[in-house]
C-alpha cells in the first residue's frame, strides 16, 4: 500500500508519498475550476493502479464562501427568529469605517422560514412544533429548488426533537444540517452561523469528495484533514464540511509541531508562506485552538488550530496605489496566469522580485521540472520602477521589504498582540516561499533561530500523513462552581465519551488507540466570553491561574462558572517513523556547491554559492550568505545568518 498526504493550494498541489521504506514527493500546477482534476492527475503519477491511502487537505469548502460559490440555501428556525443570521451581533471589525457595510447575506430573507414551536432553556417543550405548518415550509422550500437546509432551533441543544421531525419532512436530494448535530452549545447566533456554513458547502464537499472517490479504486481509502489539526472519513466530511475550511492551513501547523517537537523546540512560530497567501500560528508546548474563528464575517465556533492568515504569497501582485506608494497583495496572480516568469503573467509578483534578485535559480526551480522565464521580467521591471521613481533593483528590493512587513504584522498579531515574547520562540518556516524571506523575518522580530525542514513545500501534505484523527464534542452546561461538582461532571463527560468512542470505532481506530482528552469551556460569573482549560483535579485553580496568563489579573472571590463541557477524541493512527542522522564533518560536501550567482542583498551584489540540498548532512555548516535549493522550495542564507544541518536534516539558521 502507498500512503499519500496532498494538500490543494492555490498555485501548487503538493504531494508527499511513501512506499515500503522509500519517501517521495510531487508537485504540480492546481487546477482551480476543478481542483479535483490535479489531485487524481498526481496520484495516477505516484501510484497508477496500487492501492492507497489518502489523507487530503481540501481548500473546497473555503473558497466555496469566499467566492460565495456555495448551493442554494434554505433557512429554518423559530416563528420570529428569521434573521438572526442578518442581525448578528452589534460589533463593527471597522469601527471608524464611514463607509462600512456588511457582506450581503449567504441566504436571502425569501429562504428564510419560521415554524411554530418552542424548547424552553431547560429543555422543556412548550409549545409542540406545529406540523402543518411545518410541512408547508418544506413544500415550500422543495418548490424553490433549494438543495441544501440548515435547521437551528432555539435550545435544540438540550433537545433535538423539533429539529429531528423538520429533518423528516425532507428526501435525500436535499442535504440536512442541523444544529444540534453540528453544534451542541448556546449563543443562538454562532449556532446558526457555523450550521448555515456548513449548509452551504456540504452538497459541494459531497460532489467533490464523491467525483474522488469514484475515480479511486475500490480499495482505496480516503480522509479528509480537519480544521483542528486531526483527520476524518470522507463519509463525516461530506456530512460536516464546516469542520474541514483551515484544512490545509492546519495539516502545516500539525506537521511544523510533530518536526519541531522530535527536534527539540517545544515553542514554535509557524510561518506557512505558499502562492496566495501566508498562515501564522503559535504553538507554545501545543498548537493553539480557537472557537472564535470566522470566515468572510461569519462565525465559526468548532474547534479550529489558531491561524492568522494574510493575502501575501509568492504570487501577490506588487503595484502603485493612486498616491504613489507600492503596495504588495492581496490580489495573487495565483497559477493562472502567475507570475511573469511563469511565461503567461503581466504583473509583477513577490517570485518575480525573488528572481530578479537572484535568489531563485531557474534551472533548479521545481528540480528543474518547470521552466521559467527570466528573460521576461527586464520589461516590467524598468516600467514600474520608473512609474515609481526607482530603480529597477530598489524596486525589486522594495517588493520584497512590503510584503515582510506584511507578514511582519501577521505574527506579531498571535504573539506580540496576545502576550507572548516572539524572542522566546523558534520561527518555523515551510511552505514554497518561506525559505526566501524566514531569515528577514526572524532579524525583524528578533526572533534568534530559524527552522526550515526538508522539503518544506510539502510539509502540509506531510503533516496529513502525521495527524491523528481527532473529533471534537461539546455540551452547554451552564453551572456555576457551587452548584457542581466532579462526580456529575465525571457522569456528563462519560455519556460524551460513550459518543466519541463509538465515532471512532467506526473510523477504524480500535479502543487501545483512542485517547480522550477532557475540557472546560469556564468564565467568572458576569464575564461574556470563556477560556479553554482542561479537566483535572484542582480545575478551579487552573481556571484562575489561565485568565491570569491571558488577561492580567485573577480574582478568587468570584464565583466560576462552568459554561460548556469539551471532549476532544483522538485516534492514533499508524505514523512515519522520522529517523537520525549521524554527526558528519563541518565542511559542505564538493558535490554539493554548483556554482556562484551574484545575488542582491541590502542594494549590494554579493558572489554567493549555490548549494544542492540533498547533498548536504548533518553538521555540515553554511556561512551566509547561500542559496540553498531542493525540489520544493529555495532557501536564502543571507549575509547575517549562519546555518547547520540538524540530525533529522532540517536547516537552522541562527540569526
Amino acid at each position: 500500500m502507498i500512503i499519500i498526504g496532498v494538500d490543494t493550494g492555490g498555485t501548487f498541489t503538493d504531494f508527499v508519498y511513501k512506499s515500503g521504506n522509500k519517501w517521495g514527493v510531487y508537485k504540480l500546477l492546481s487546477t482551480p475550476s476543478n481542483p479535483a482534476e490535479a489531485v487524481l492527475k498526481g496520484l495516477v503519477r505516484i501510484a497508477g493502479k496500487k492501492k492507497k491511502k489518502i489523507v487530503h487537505g481540501s481548500t473546497v469548502a473555503t473558497n466555496a464562501i469566499l467566492e460565495r460559490k456555495g448551493e442554494k440555501t434554505a433557512f429554518i428556525t423559530n416563528r420570529g427568529f428569521e434573521d438572526i443570521i442578518e442581525i448578528g451581533r452589534q460589533n463593527r471589525t471597522r469601527l471608524y469605517d464611514l463607509f462600512y457595510r456588511k457582506e450581503p447575506q449567504l441566504v436571502p430573507s425569501e429562504l428564510r422560514f419560521g415554524v411554530k414551536g418552542r424548547i424552553i432553556s431547560t429543555g422543556e417543550e412548550i409549545e409542540p412544533l406545529n406540523l402543518k405548518e411545518a410541512e408547508d415550509v418544506a413544500d415550500r422550500i422543495k418548490s424553490l429548488g433549494v438543495r441544501s437546509v440548515a435547521i437551528c432551533l432555539l435550545f435544540s441543544y438540550l433537545n433535538p426533537s423539533h429539529e429531528k421531525r423538520l429533518e423528516e419532512l425532507f428526501d435525500g436530494d436535499i442535504s440536512v444540517s442541523m444544529s444540534h448535530e453540528i453544534l451542541s452549545e448556546f449563543r443562538e447566533f454562532e449556532r446558526a452561523s457555523t450550521t448555515l456554513l456548513n449548509a452551504y458547502v456540504c452538497p459541494k464537499m459531497k460532489k467533490y469528495i464523491g467525483y474522488l472517490i469514484n475515480n479511486l479504486n475500490s480499495d482505496d481509502t480516503l480522509s479528509i484533514m480537519q480544521s483542528n489539526g486531526g483527520s476524518i472519513s470522507a463519509d463525516t466530511a461530506m456530512r460536516e464540511s464546516v469542520r474541514t475550511i483551515l484544512s490545509g492551513p492546519a495539516g502545516g501547523v500539525v506537521g511544523a509541531h510533530q518536526l519541531a517537537e522530535i527536534s527539540g523546540y517545544p515553542k514554535i512560530i509557524t510561518f506557512d508562506m505558499g502562492g496566495t497567501s501566508t498562515d501564522v500560528s503559535l504553538v507554545d508546548q501545543n498548537p493553539t485552538l480557537t472557537v472564535e474563528s470566522s470566515i468572510s464575517g461569519y462565525p465559526i465556533k468548532v474547534p479550529m488550530i489558531d491561524i492568522h492568515t494574510v493575502g501575501a504569497g509568492g504570487g501577490s501582485i506588487a503595484r502603485i496605489d493612486e498616491g504613489g506608494s507600492l503596495r504588495v497583495g492581496p490580489e495573487s496572480a495565483g497559477a493562472d496566469p502567475g507570475p511573469i516568469c511563469y511565461g503567461k503573467g503581466s504583473e509583477i509578483t513577490v517570485t518575480d522580485a525573488n528572481l530578479f534578485l537572484g535568489r531563485l535559480i531557474p534551472e533548479k526551480f521545481l528540480g528543474g521540472n518547470m521552466r521559467i522565464y527570466p528573460d521576461r521580467l527586464n520589461e516590467y521591471f524598468s516600467s514600474l520602477a520608473k512609474r515609481a521613481g526607482l530603480s529597477p533593483v530598489e524596486l525589486a528590493e522594495g517588493v520584497l521589504s512590503v510584503v515582510n512587513a506584511t507578514m511582519e504584522k501577521a505574527i506579531r498579531v498571535i504573539s506580540v498582540e496576545r502576550g507572548y515574547d516572539p524572542r522566546e520562540f523558534v520561527l518555523f518556516s515551510f511552505g514554497g516561499a518561506g525559505g526566501m524571506h524566514a531569515s528577514f523575518l526572524a532579524r525583524l522580530l528578533n526572533i534568534p533561530r530559524v527552522i526550515i525542514p526538508k522539503n518544506p513545500g510539502i510539509l502540509s501534505a506531510i503533516g496529513m500523513l502525521m495527524a491523528d484523527i481527532i473529533k471534537d464534542y461539546s455540551l452547554t452546561i451552564m453551572r456555576n462552581q457551587l452548584n457542581i461538582d466532579g462526580e456529575e461532571l465525571n457522569r456528563l463527560f462519560s455519556s460524551l465519551e460513550h459518543r466519541a468512542t463509538e465515532d471512532l470505532l467506526k473510523e477504524g481506530i480500535s479502543r487501545d488507540r483512542q485517547i480522550l482528552e477532557r475540557y472546560l469551556d469556564m468564565r467568572y460569573e458576569g464575564q461574556s466570553y470563556e477560556i479553554i482549560v482542561p479537566f483535572e483535579d484542582d480545575y478551579i485553580g487552573l481556571f484562575h491561574e489561565m485568565h491570569e496568563r491571558k488577561y492580567g489579573y485573577r480574582n478568587p472571590d468570584r464565583v466560576v462558572e462552568l459554561v460548556n463541557l469539551r471532549l476532544r477524541a483522538r485516534g492514533i493512527p499508524e505514523k512515519p517513523v522520522l529517523k537520525k542522522s549521524k554527526p558528519q564533518s563541518p565542511g559542505i560536501p564538493e558535490k554539493a556547491v554548483l556554482g556562484m550567482r551574484d545575488v542582491v542583498f541590502e542594494g549590494k551584489t554579493i558572489k554567493t554559492p549555490v548549494i544542492e540540498r540533498n547533498m548536504l548532512r548533518c553538521g555540515n555548516r553554511i556561512k551566509g550568505p547561500a542559496i540553498v535549493v531542493e525540489y520544493s522550495s529555495t532557501v536564502v542564507i543571507p549575509p547575517f545568518g549562519e546555518a547547520e544541518i540538524d540530525e533529522y536534516e532540517n536547516i537552522v539558521v541562527e540569526v
